[in-house]
């Protein structure tokens, strides 16, 4: 797990609570701010969803929500959860497929950060997108930093965790899937490709892009184009132009 990474039953922060409870997550226990000065409309709406819920809601000092939290930024409540269900992806397809849909998957190939796993949840979660695929290993879990990072889109995308990130992807070929790459040499650019039918986007991770290995596996590969002095963009960010492109054109 990544450095100072949060535990995968915690949640911090409004927005994450806020989704867990309307999504009927399991929640064992929530500690909330104390009161003071004029109501706060967001916290006593958790408070509502909690009593609702029958959750236990406990009141403790910032001081020791401080002290509690391990991720930045709690803003008044944490929420000890059962841990986040990993899906079996082989039964996630086969049933969208089985339902007539043209299945749309995102698969990280080892990323480090929690925030960026966290933000292309939030991506994957706005585009539609069927399933993000992650490996078990040299891998950011799904943990409170990542909850929080994805605004509470964790509850609701379908995550993989797989052992073998090339097995997955000739299982994927094998279901009629095709495997798009994104690598900053391609010539081929982001707008240019076919998006349409059963489609797999490899994103590589942060500074190393894809393994060589997996890039001998992709169908076919393409580049955002880049001008400017920085001339890069973090894993999430470019995940999200390419979906939204994807996503375009597979609406159309």
């Amino acid at each position: 797990m990544e450095k100072n990474a949060g535990s995968p039953d915690r949640l911090e922060g409004r927005n994450p609570v806020i989704e867990a409870l309307r999504a009927g997550r399991t929640i064992n226990k929530i500690w909330v701010q104390k009161r003071e000065g004029r109501p706060d409309p967001v916290m006593a709406r958790i408070v509502r969803m909690a009593r609702d819920a029958g959750i236990v809601m406990i009141e403790l000092e910032k001081t020791a929500l401080d002290q509690m939290a391990e991720s930045h930024g709690h803003q008044g409540v944490i929420a000890q959860v059962a841990a986040h269900e990993y899906i079996d992806l082989d039964e996630h397809i086969d049933k969208l497929i089985e339902d007539g849909k043209q299945p749309f998957v995102i698969i990280l190939d080892s990323l480090k950060e929690s925030y960026n796993l966290g933000s292309v949840l939030r991506i994957a979660d706005a585009a539609g997108v069927d399933a993000v695929v992650i490996p078990e290993r040299r891998s950011v879990a799904l943990d409170a930093t990542v909850a929080k990072a994805s605004a509470g889109a964790v509850e609701y995308v379908p995550v993989a965790r797989v052992n073998n990130l090339t097995n997955t992807i000739l299982k994927l070929k094998e279901k009629g899937f095709w495997i798009a790459g994104t690598d900053a040499d391609a010539t081929q650019m982001y707008w240019e490709a076919d998006w349409k039918g059963p489609m797999a986007i490899v994103v590589g991770s942060e500074g190393e892009g894809i393994s060589k290995g997996l890039l001998g596996h992709c169908d076919f590969l393409v580049s955002i184009p880049m001008s400017g002095e920085v001339n890069s963009l973090n894993a999430a960010v470019a995940t999200g132009i390419i979906v939204f492109e994807a996503v375009k054109q597979r609406r159309s």
